[in-house]
């Protein structure tokens, strides 16, 4: 898999290795993009409730 940056996002990863001295640059990669990955599917899975417990007004008779 190949990706491509533009030259500001480029120079923004390059200033973050430097600073935090990251060395091998593929793994942090893999680490990030399978972070957010594994994140969004964590916010997606499906739960027995929604978000906001049912109220008495959601009863129907």
């Amino acid at each position: 898999m190949t990706i491509m940056l533009n030259p500001r996002e480029t120079e923004a990863l390059n200033a973050y290795f430097r600073r935090y001295k990251v060395r091998n640059r593929s793994k942090f990669m893999r680490e990030a993009i399978i972070t957010a990955v594994l994140r969004k599917f964590d916010e997606d899975y499906p739960t027995l409730f929604e978000n906001e417990p049912p109220t008495l007004f959601d009863v129907q008779d």
